[in-house]
C-alpha cells in the first residue's frame, strides 16, 4: 500500500511540471489535447524555459483557427455578441490577417477581405452567406483554405474599410436604424468601451442630430445632463457612414448621395444635417483622451476614421485584454495581470507590428507557466 501511495505522488508530481504546463497550453489554444509527439516537443520547450516557442508549437494546429479562433471572433460581427452565428466574411477576414501575420490593426481599414479556396462551395456573394456557411457545414480546413483578396474588386464597393465594409457587418449593423450601431460595436469590440463608458456631458453637441429630442419628457435638463453625454461624440463620428446602407441583403455605397436614414426623424429641426461624409472626434479632448488618440482626429469617411481607431492607445490596450480572458480564462484584475496586459500592449504595436498571433503566444505562455 505504501509503495502505491509513494508511486500515486511520484507520477502527481510528474506531471505537474512542464509536461502539465504544455497540456494546458495546447488545449487553451486548440480546444484539444495534444498527440504525444506534439506534447513531448511543446514539455521540452518549456522544460528548457522557453514557453512561446511550445505556445508556436500549438498554434500550428489547424484547430487553433478552425475551432477557437473562430468560435472567439463571431461575437464580434452581430448585435447579440454570440458565437451561434455562421462563418461569414467578418469572421474569415480576421481569422485570415492573423494566420498571415498582417498587422492587425489593418483589419479596420484595408482593401481586404477573405474568401475560401474551395471550388464545391458557392462563390462569394455581396447579397448572400452562403459561400461561408458552405464550407462550415462541411468542416473545410480554414487555416489551410482561406485566401486573401482586394475587398474593393471582389465586391465592387468602391470605399472598404476592412471588416467594417464586409456583408456581415452590413447585416449586423448597417440594417435599418441611423448607422450609430456599427461605431456603437467598434467600440465595443475594438477599444473595449461601450457609450455609457465613454459619457462626457463636457463636450460640445453641435453635431447631434435632429432626431434627439433636445426636451425628452418635457425636461431639457434630461437632454443636458444625459442624452448629450453620449450623442455629442457618436453623432459628430457618425458622418462617416452617410453614404453607406444595407439594402436587398447587401451593404451598398450611394457616393453622391447621403442615405436618406440618416438624417430621419426630425425631432429638433435646429439639429445637425449630415450632408457629407465628414467626421469628427469630439473625444478626443476631455475624460476620453486618455483612450490615447493619434494623427488626425478629423477626416472624411469611414476609411479614415478607423484608421485612427486602429491607432489609438485604446485599441492595442483592448486586443491585449481580448487576448488574455481568452487563453489565460479569466479577466485581469490583480496588479500582475494589469500589468501583463499593458506589457503586452506595447509590444504589439511596437514597430506597426501589430502582430495578433505572437500576442496570443507571448499571453498564453505567461499565463500557463505562471497558474
Amino acid at each position: 500500500m505504501k509503495t502505491y501511495v509513494l508511486f500515486l505522488l511520484f507520477s502527481i508530481t510528474a506531471w505537474a511540471g512542464p509536461r502539465e504546463q504544455a497540456f494546458k497550453l495546447h488545449n487553451r489554444l486548440t480546444g484539444v489535447p495534444p498527440k504525444p509527439d506534439v506534447l513531448l516537443v511543446m514539455e521540452d520547450h518549456i522544460r528548457s524555459g522557453e514557453p512561446e516557442r511550445a505556445a508556436e508549437v500549438a498554434v500550428q494546429d489547424p484547430r487553433f483557427y478552425n475551432i477557437v479562433l473562430k468560435n472567439w471572433i463571431k461575437p464580434w460581427t452581430n448585435r447579440e455578441r454570440t458565437n451561434r452565428v455562421e462563418l461569414n466574411d467578418y469572421v474569415a477576414t480576421v481569422l485570415g490577417v492573423i494566420r498571415d501575420d498582417i498587422p492587425f490593426d489593418r483589419i479596420l481599414y484595408d482593401d481586404i477581405i477573405y474568401t475560401v479556396n474551395d471550388t464545391t462551395a458557392p462563390a462569394y456573394s455581396n447579397t448572400s452567406n452562403a459561400h461561408y456557411s458552405n464550407v462550415e457545414s462541411r468542416n473545410v480546413d480554414l487555416e489551410a483554405n482561406l485566401i486573401g483578396q482586394t475587398q474593393s474588386t471582389l465586391t465592387g464597393l468602391p470605399a472598404t474599410s476592412g471588416v467594417i465594409t464586409t456583408r456581415a457587418a452590413g447585416a449586423a449593423f448597417y440594417s435599418a436604424g441611423t448607422n450609430r450601431r456599427i461605431n456603437r460595436f467598434t467600440f465595443i469590440n475594438y477599444l473595449c468601451k461601450d457609450y455609457e463608458d465613454l459619457h462626457d456631458i463636457t463636450i460640445p453637441d453641435y453635431r447631434v442630430r435632429r432626431d434627439v429630442e433636445r426636451n425628452p419628457g418635457g425636461d431639457s435638463r434630461t437632454y443636458k445632463n444625459k442624452c448629450v453625454g453620449c450623442h455629442a461624440g457618436q453623432d459628430a463620428l457618425a458622418g462617416a457612414f452617410a453614404h453607406y446602407d444595407f439594402v436587398d441583403n447587401g451593404l451598398v455605397y450611394t457616393p453622391l448621395k447621403v442615405v436618406t436614414k440618416m438624417n430621419h426623424n426630425n425631432y429638433y429641426p435646429e439639429g445637425f444635417v449630415t450632408s457629407t461624409d465628414s467626421w469628427i472626434n469630439t473625444w478626443a479632448t476631455g475624460q476620453n483622451a486618455v483612450l490615447g488618440w493619434r494623427g488626425a482626429t478629423q477626416g472624411n469617411g469611414v476609411k479614415s476614421l478607423y484608421q485612427m481607431f486602429a491607432k489609438s492607445k485604446a485599441f492595442s490596450q483592448c486586443m491585449s485584454k481580448k487576448v488574455f480572458e481568452l487563453v489565460c480564462l479569466k479577466e485581469a484584475i490583480n496588479p500582475d495581470d494589469k500589468a501583463a496586459v499593458e506589457t503586452n500592449a506595447a509590444a504589439f504595436e511596437k514597430d506597426n507590428q501589430y502582430n495578433l498571433k505572437k500576442l496570443i503566444v507571448r499571453t498564453s505562455a505567461r499565463c500557463v507557466t505562471n497558474e
